[in-house]
């Protein structure tokens, strides 16, 4: 298996930094869209994005007013300067035509309380951004920072978690440099590549030379935190270029300085990786132009969501049960927080600015079937209506709900701005019927 890259060593000369912290992502979902979690065994790969910082707080509100991406450095642009060390007078050149077209995006992501970074590619002059699907999922807050130094606002035009590709939208931007586009159909294995990126998140584009070593793989690729679902992407290109945790959504150029693939995977030395020489893994840029132009002209399908999703504001468990005793039990025995800290308090907060601080209801609706509420999120829609910690939803628009698996999907059927009809049940025993007005949420 390989995972959505790893803390590889860097391809030029870096200062010492600590050990990135890990993003925390429990089997824990709080947006009702479909979600399946899964623990990541030896030999996964993981998201090539960078986890930037933990968050000491988070605004409360769950679709406006998010923590901002630390600021990048004074003066810091997306573009290694001419000459670096290690890099040679022919790789310089195909940085200098691909990297004013590159953009470093750092996400918040309130509800974990924490950041990242990674890279995106500026594919049209109004501000459309190709990158990963993993590198914007879960996010509440994104920004994208170009060649020439300026930050823009993004929003998610679409995505696609099984492809593992989205499309963002820079606010107000115009005149934008844009990158060279090539054909992944016409490269062979053998060819020359550079792959480009936010290497290990430092704020700048570091190139890393190497070769088409295989094309059409597939890999099996996983969130680093090892609790969200592994994918499976196919006709991957293989290279022994260096790509590293920053580098998703960079770009894979050709000794033309022409882009053929997209950076999306690459082996973590954390982990046992079934692969015993360093690999990292692009999608071809056919494949994702194909997807984002479905995403620009608004076509949602199956797999691709267009805009965001909708969100309740609860924190639920995952999987097929539908007895909320038994979701409980599935969360205190460990199996779904993962890095969420202790279980500590009496387990029926009010509500939560993120998971940080979650842990397992101990006073529960006592009812056989229904999907148990873990903690709501302040400030949004479920806390609005009442709902808090240990309540159990039983029906939604008049549709019995058993499962975390069936609400989400039957909520993901709605879009932002919906009014659902929620039948719950309180820790005491009190049925309510609310109605929900789903705001926007994470992409997941």
């Amino acid at each position: 298996m390989q995972d959505y890259s790893g803390y590889g060593q860097p391809t030029m000369p870096m200062p010492p930094m600590p050990p990135p912290p890990r993003r925390r992502v429990g089997a824990l979902s709080y947006l009702l869209v479909a979600l399946v979690a899964g623990a990541l065994g030896a030999g996964s790969v993981v998201a090539l994005y960078h986890p930037a910082s933990n968050s000491s707080t988070a605004s409360p509100q769950p679709s406006s007013g998010a923590l901002k991406p630390q600021p990048l450095p004074s003066g810091a642009v997306p573009q290694p300067g001419t000459g670096s060390p290690g890099t040679s007078v022919g790789e310089q050149a195909i940085v200098n035509k691909v990297a004013p077209g590159l953009v470093i995006i750092n996400t918040t992501l309130q509800y974990s309380g924490e950041q990242a970074a990674a890279t995106g590619m500026v594919i049209s002059s109004d501000g459309l951004v190709l990158t990963n699907n993993h590198v914007i999922e879960d996010s509440t807050s994104i920004s994208a920072r170009t060649a020439t130094g300026k930050t823009y606002t993004a929003k998610i035009v679409g995505y696609d978690p099984t492809g593992d590709v989205a499309l963002i939208k820079l606010q107000g931007a115009s005149g934008l440099r844009t990158v060279p586009i090539g054909n992944s159909t016409s490269i062979k294995a053998g060819d020359s590549v550079v792959a480009m990126g936010n290497a290990e998140g430092q704020n700048a584009i570091v190139p890393a030379a190497g070769q088409v070593t295989a094309l059409n793989q597939t890999i099996t690729a996983g969130d680093q935190g090892g609790s969200i679902s592994q994918e499976t992407l196919h006709n991957m290109i293989q290279t022994n270029a260096n790509v590293v945790s920053g580098d998703s959504g960079g770009p894979l150029a050709n000794s033309a300085g022409q882009v053929i693939g997209m950076d999306t995977a690459g082996n973590d030395g954390g982990f046992a990786v079934q692969q015993q020489s360093a690999a990292g893994y692009a999608i071809p840029i056919n494949a994702a132009l194909a997807l984002a132009q479905q995403m620009a002209q608004g076509q949602a399908s199956s797999t691709v969501t267009i805009g965001y999703p909708p969100f309740m504001g609860i924190f639920i468990g995952q999987g097929s049960n539908s007895d909320p005793q038994a979701q409980a039990a599935q969360q205190s025995n460990g199996n779904s927080f993962g890095g969420f800290g202790g279980f500590g308090g009496n387990g029926n907060q009010g509500c939560y600015t993120s998971d940080r601080n979650l842990v397992a209801p101990q006073n529960i609706a006592n009812i056989s079937s229904g999907t148990l509420i873990l903690g709501t999120v302040c400030g949004g829609p479920a806390a609005a209506a009442g709902m808090t910690a240990g309540s159990v939803i039983t029906a939604v628009n008049g549709q019995a709900i058993g499962s975390p698996e069936s609400l989400t999907g039957v909520v993901s059927k709605f879009r932002p701005g919906s009014t659902i009809s929620v039948t719950w049940v309180s820790p005491s025993g009190h049925r309510s019927v609310s109605s929900i007005a789903l705001t926007a949420g994470p992409p997941q």
